[in-house]
């Protein structure tokens, strides 16, 4: 099968060519020591795991001058520490860790790149520099920016790779909460994917997956990222002054989110740039989720993360007399989403209009970005529940899980 990472940039060489995608804690940890600088009051977390291209570690935007505590490593399998160079250009830096870290990262290793918020992995042996961004992509590099844009706090698990293994590897972390992916097949053709694996992640480990839908206005419900009715299917919303559907964004997701934004670039320190897809949208959403679980974990006292079935219930949150599920969660955002105006739309934005009927069949549920988060929060401590949304929209969007679970089941 052949997929592409879904960057709207990326669209028109999409349809030319396109490219092929398709550690232990008994270990003695390899690298330098693990400082312990937040191990006293490190408060409630959250771990996303992007899983695309690679990383760019060197870049200001994961940097972190503290140190994750020690037993946060150990309980994401950590058995290496790359204490990565703080002066120079990229290239300088690169070259100067080569020997201590690029160089012996083998495949399954899980790095923690100290200095960064980045613990890193690939399954893959089939790759040029393990977990770096590769220095003519720089595609997960930009997806992991949208996440911590999100979400500043958020403690990343990144897994370079495109395929069931990279998504397992994720699935498999007990601590990890949300996984997002942004790649799949061109133009949402109904083919294989890695629907097994995010099932895996959802159905059994109790996590969060959000699916990138493609950059067309192809249906989503049959794409093997964004369709499968466990996974949260995201398209493209034209933000600030339209406020309307990317046209070049799949239709009859879960929710639509910010399409463009302004992320670091993949072979520089401190460079930014803009840059537009689901592919951007989609971390974004995942970073959002993540800040609202660590938000409810910090205020009823759950200091882990996950969901896991055995230590933690199935709960992606576990604190005192409360606990949710990655369902309720998941509703509590559908009921968030909101509808924008058809009232805004500029005829020369290149944009679709939302529709004033059934807009469910453009952007599924609505709109989710920053205004959310308080509202899903609130719903879901009980101090301002959110109203059901009407009954069309619930008959459509019903419907859309009712198609998606006999595809996909």
């Amino acid at each position: 099968m052949r997929e592409t990472v879904r960057t709207a940039s990326a669209l028109i060489a999409m349809l030319v060519v396109t490219a092929t995608f398709v550690g232990c804690l008994g270990e003695e940890v390899r690298g330098v020591e693990t400082g312990t600088g937040l191990e006293v009051g490190f408060g409630a977390f959250s771990v996303v795991a992007p899983v695309d291209t690679g990383i760019n570690v060197y870049h200001d935007h994961f940097a972190m001058n503290e140190s994750y505590p020690q037993w946060l490593l150990d309980q994401l399998g950590v058995n290496m520490v790359c204490n990565i160079t703080k002066n120079g250009t990229w290239n300088e830096r690169y070259e100067a860790d080569r020997e201590s870290c690029w160089d012996i990262i083998e495949s399954g290793d899980i790095v923690w790149f100290k200095g960064s918020r980045i613990i890193g992995t690939t399954p893959d042996d089939d790759t040029e520099i393990p977990i770096l961004d590769d220095p003519n992509d720089g595609h997960g590099t930009a997806v992991t920016g949208a996440v911590l844009n999100a979400n500043p706090e958020a403690v990343i698990f990144f897994v370079e790779g495109f395929s069931d293994a990279a998504v397992l590897a994720a699935a498999n972390q007990p601590l990890v909460d949300v996984i997002t992916t942004s790649f799949g097949p061109i133009l949402s053709l109904p083919v294989p994917g890695i629907e097994d694996a995010t099932k895996v992640a959802v159905v059994q480990e109790k996590k969060i997956h959000t699916g990138a839908a493609d950059n067309s206005p192809s249906p989503a419900i049959q794409d093997s990222t964004a369709g499968p009715p466990w996974s949260i299917g995201i398209s493209g919303y034209a933000e600030e002054d339209d406020d309307q559907k990317e046209t070049m964004s799949g239709s009859y997701p879960d929710i639509a989110a910010d399409w463009t934004q302004f992320l670091p670039n993949h072979d520089d320190i401190d460079g930014y740039h803009w840059t537009s897809g689901t592919s951007f949208a989609t971390p974004r959403t995942a970073g959002l989720l993540s800040d609202v679980l660590e938000n409810l974990r910090s205020e009823f006292g759950d200091l882990s993360s996950g969901a896991d079935p055995d230590s933690r219930m199935g709960f992606i949150v576990n604190g005192t007399d409360f606990s949710i599920t990655n369902d309720d969660l998941r509703d509590a955002m559908n009921l968030s989403a909101w509808y924008p105006s058809f009232s805004t739309w500029d005829p020369l934005s290149g944009t679709t209009p939302v529709s004033p009927v059934a807009p469910c069949t453009q952007v599924g549920w609505g709109v989710v970005n920053e205004s959310n988060v308080k509202p899903i929060i609130e719903h879901l401590n009980g101090s301002n529940a959110m109203s059901q949304r009407p009954f069309d929209v619930e008959i459509c969007m019903e419907s859309n899980q009712d198609i998606r679970e006999a595809y996909w089941n």
